[in-house]
């Protein structure tokens, strides 16, 4: 059997925000079709089925994340400042009319968490892994000498990554960007 030849980057990012629009179970073989220009033969040769791919759209979303969070704080030399335009940048993301406002991650374990422990394992690891990337920053922050020696940095990591995931959660029903900034702005300085 012939393998299928299509740009994979393109349909992940393409099934990513149809399961992001729609979620799980109402995202239809149809709709993952229309979106990622594949037939339906060629998502179940190159992903299984419909769970497969999301699962590789769950790993494609975490890389993209991953490195638009590195590439951002490398234009700070403040952590402090980095932080607050990052916050800032999630704010704009959670008010414009797109589906992005609530995470793939959060939405698929809002939606599966407890259906299925391959779904809940991977998307727990993608949650300490973007909280191992926060603990990173903070340390960061107190070796630049922003933050004190004696902070708790797990304490503050756990806060803001829970806070930026609540902020994205709580766009989802008040696009309100008054008070999303003033959010985010509380996120900030707590950490700081």
């Amino acid at each position: 059997m012939r393998t299928a030849e299509f740009d994979r980057t393109f349909v992940l990012r393409q099934a990513m925000m149809t399961f992001m629009q729609f979620g799980y179970a109402k995202t239809s073989m149809q709709k993952l079709t229309e979106a990622t220009g594949l037939h339906p033969g060629s998502i179940y040769c190159a992903f299984k089925n419909k769970k497969g791919l999301l699962l590789a759209s769950i790993e494609q979303y975490q890389m993209d994340k991953r490195e638009k969070m590195q590439s951002h704080f490398e234009q700070f030399t403040s952590i402090k400042e980095g932080l607050k335009a990052f916050l800032s940048t999630i704010v704009f993301d959670c008010t414009q009319e797109e589906c992005t406002k609530v995470c793939l991650l959060t939405k698929t374990l809002s939606e599966l968490d407890g259906q299925d422990d391959e779904v809940s394992s991977i998307l727990s690891k993608n949650m300490h892994q973007f909280e191992e990337s926060i603990t990173a920053l903070i340390e960061k922050a107190v070796e630049l000498g922003e933050l004190p020696e004696t902070t708790n940095v797990t304490a503050k990591s756990r806060f803001l990554t829970m806070g930026i995931h609540g902020l994205r959660t709580y766009a989802y029903t008040n696009p309100n960007v008054e008070c999303l900034s003033e959010l985010a702005d509380q996120l900030a300085d707590y950490v700081f």
